[in-house]
């Protein structure tokens, strides 16, 4: 009896040390995960970029599919794929018009966005579906994204991009007098730079790249909630700050990017002049960038005399409106951008 009785009580303590002992070990893989990560992430930009490109994947896939849902039933005539360099998927364009059109369009020239290391042409073709159904040739340009690409190896195949857009305006549907350059979030400051370079000589040569458009090609730029000044970025602190830095090591291949050319050439609103096209620049209520980038670019191209169309919200405006909200177009108030964006690509080009 004892014998059985001590068996019995010495079971106990064993099978209540179990699962603290297997959740003892998952800890300490995790920690071992964590702490490795932490190294390789001191010495290299790729686990953090990684992590980042993980997250805003899967939100762009979801912002396209809400966007589907949009897209009006008119015939479109589409080219996908188009290359336009030899770098593979990275240099090609989706090219989408209304199947009615018998002649050039003005063109609307996306460049999307996603913390320069992550998107693709395939998260803002919605959007671009929905702009060529009001009469547009409507372009989304891939670009290729760091850390696979470092800085300025995008501008150099925008670049390009904007040449071949121009040698093939005829089977393109392209009119190459009435181009709009537009992006958002990164390709907002893409879109930014490619303008900026169009029409500052001064800038172009600091760059050391000759523009393959003049500048009377390019009537106006749509700005959504882009990137600007990257002096201001640098103070981020927080999640934001671990986020965009990560973002900006990985894009410009150095921990440096605040201190040299990256981020000064990047930051257009050092370099915009009065010959910068007619903008239209909007961005979020409760996207941070809105009130450190969006409204101060606009405030600058006010200054320098250029015609600026801003949608800019309310501090207080409920629902409190995020970054890349113009996507979002189950919400009413992103409704309002887009129709704002037909609004001005209307006034400001002819057909």
């Amino acid at each position: 009896m004892s014998t059985v009785a001590h068996a019995e009580e010495s079971d106990h303590p064993k099978k209540a040390r179990r699962p603290w002992h297997r959740t003892k070990v998952a800890l300490g893989i995790i920690v071992a995960v964590v702490a490795v990560v932490a190294i390789i992430g001191s010495i290299s930009p790729w686990p953090s970029a990684m992590i980042i490109r993980a997250v805003f994947t899967k939100g762009g896939d979801a912002t396209a599919a809400e966007m589907d849902k949009h897209v009006p039933d008119t015939k479109l005539d589409e080219q996908l794929d188009v290359s336009y360099g030899d770098a593979g998927a990275d240099t090609t364009m989706d090219v989408f018009r209304p199947a009615s059109a018998d002649g050039p369009l003005p063109t609307v020239v996306w460049i999307h966005g996603g913390a320069w290391i992550s998107g693709a042409k395939e998260n803002v073709d919605p959007y671009m579906r929905i702009l060529a159904a009001e009469g547009y040739t409507t372009i989304a340009v891939n670009y290729t994204i760091g850390p696979e690409g470092v800085y300025p190896l995008a501008v150099h195949q925008l670049n390009d991009a904007l040449a071949y857009i121009d040698e093939h305006a005829e089977e393109l549907g392209v009119d190459p007098k009435q181009i709009v350059l537009a992006g958002d979030s990164a390709g907002g400051q893409l879109a930014s730079q490619m303008a900026t370079l169009i029409t500052s000589p001064d800038y172009a040569e600091i760059m050391g790249i000759k523009p393959t458009l003049a500048a009377d090609q390019v009537v106006a730029t749509v700005l959504n909630c882009g990137v600007y000044d990257l002096a201001a970025l640098a103070r981020l602190d927080g999640i934001a700050g671990w986020g965009f830095k990560s973002a900006m090591w990985a894009y410009s291949g150095t921990r440096t990017w605040a201190e040299d050319s990256t981020g000064a050439t990047m930051s257009t609103v050092d370099w915009v002049t009065a010959d910068f096209p007619t903008t239209y620049i909007s961005g979020g209520n409760g996207d941070g960038l809105t009130w450190l980038q969006s409204i101060p670019m606009a405030q600058r191209l006010d200054e320098l005399g250029v015609d600026v169309t801003t949608q800019f919200w309310p501090a207080p405006h409920e629902p409190a409106l995020p970054h890349e909200y113009q996507f979002h177009l189950d919400m009413p108030d992103a409704q309002t951008a887009l129709e704002k964006t037909i609004d001005f690509l209307n006034a400001h080009t002819t057909r």
